[in-house]
């Protein structure tokens, strides 16, 4: 059995304590220890650089390459498994060895990733949306034409439902068919063109049904929720994270602090809209308009909750945007008053533990899993992402160096 030894760099450990020079070995896939002097068969030098956890994002669509709706319509129904596979790859390539899907990917794409079919992250997949009927995952157009974002096929349940018995059986169908969390919309949305972010959706009832069915089943739910009602109705249900929280009044942070309420906030998300439209990508006015009305009300709302020391964990919203621009991010939830520190634990020991898994990953830890990021230069600098990833390895396996994923059985220059 090789133990390896990450040596002569700085850990940042993800469980609150600052950076420190330390060494980190692993054995057989596990970290085995954290200290100084530490030996072994085998030494990565992380001189110069900073060992993180393995990040994590917790709000990606590995099967969305852009938002661009003519493209949507003329591109082949099989094309998207081999864009998720492409997306999968350029994720983890910037170390986030962590992913939760919301929206899109099905059982097959996960079970690609976890049979080592395909590189990437480890996943969990909400398969599709729960939204009312006129809601954001509602396709419905004016011209009388359906055209979603990702429409339902075999692995992936049409999930427009309206009432508590339609929701409950919804449910039951995305959990047979691999859900690992449950998504609802709670509110309207930006990229849907029929409805207004700030108005509440679905009623508690339906929610209440949502949430029974997700606890009998032990799985966490997460609410795309953007406008303040929709999301006060989200935690007074239950809901373990809220997504994005454009529109948080004081009333809503009070709630999510009470309730130990998560908040992804997917900052680069409306940015991301806008720049696929000047890039000329071709989507309905009244989406255009809301993109550009929400970015700046995000932003302080964002500010609000981090100040008020609502839990945070990082999500992107990749897919609207490039897969690929994911660390950008971490610059955003910097501007919005979070120390480097801050952003750092939201994307990694406080991510884990809104997708359940802080046990076995999200801190550097004896005895968790040996996903590691090797970091150029200091941890409190955020520029120059993702260029200064310099390795990544997943249960202390090499997986991408430089940028570029290692195929298995290859070593990359040292």
């Amino acid at each position: 059995m090789t133990r390896r030894v990450f040596s002569g760099g700085q850990v940042f450990d993800g469980t609150g304590s600052p950076a420190a020079p330390a060494d980190v070995a692993v054995e057989d896939g596990r970290i085995v220890a954290v200290g100084p002097g530490l030996d072994g068969d085998e030494v990565v030098d992380c001189a110069g650089a900073t060992l993180l956890p393995g990040l994590f994002d917790c709000h990606v669509h590995v099967m969305l390459s852009g938002v661009d709706m003519l493209r949507v319509l003329q591109t082949p129904f099989s094309y998207g498994f081999y864009e998720a596979a492409h997306n999968l790859r350029r994720t983890v390539a910037l170390g986030i060895t962590s992913v939760r899907d919301a929206g899109g990917a099905d059982l097959g794409v996960a079970e690609a990733v976890r049979n080592g079919l395909i590189a990437g992250p480890r996943m969990q997949i909400a398969i599709s949306m729960l939204s009312q009927t006129g809601g954001h995952g509602d396709g419905w157009h004016v011209c009388g034409a359906e055209v979603p974002l990702m429409g339902p096929h075999p692995g992936r349940p049409a999930t427009v439902v309206d009432g508590a018995d339609a929701m409950r059986r919804t449910v039951r169908e995305l959990l047979r068919a691999g859900a690992d969390v449950l998504k609802v919309a709670t509110s309207g949305g930006v990229l849907s063109a029929r409805d207004d972010p700030r108005h509440p959706h679905f009623r508690p009832a339906e929610l209440d049904a949502l949430v029974e069915e997700a606890e009998a089943a032990g799985v966490a739910v997460m609410a795309h929720a953007q406008g303040a009602e929709g999301i006060k109705a989200a935690v007074r249900a239950g809901i373990r994270s809220i997504e994005h929280g454009i529109f948080l009044d004081d009333e809503a942070i009070e709630l999510m602090l009470e309730a130990g309420t998560w908040l992804v906030p997917t900052l680069a998300a409306p940015r991301a809209v806008l720049t696929a439209v000047a890039a000329g990508a071709s989507l309905p006015a009244r989406v255009i308009e809301k993109a550009r009305t929400v970015q700046a009300v995000h932003d302080a709302s964002v500010t609000r909750a981090v100040e008020a020391g609502v839990k945070i964990a990082m999500g992107t919203d990749s897919g609207v945007g490039p897969h690929g621009d994911n660390l950008g991010e971490l610059q955003l939830m910097a501007d919005c008053g979070m120390t480097p520190e801050q952003v750092w634990h939201a994307t990694t020991l406080s991510a884990a533990q809104l997708m359940g898994v802080d046990a076995e990953l999200g801190s550097l830890e004896r005895g968790k899993r040996a996903d590691l990021v090797v970091l150029e230069g200091d941890a409190g600098d955020l520029s120059g992402l993702p260029g200064r990833v310099r390795e990544v390895w997943k249960d202390g396996v090499l997986v991408a160096a430089g940028g570029a994923v290692v195929e298995p059985g290859t070593l990359p220059p040292r």
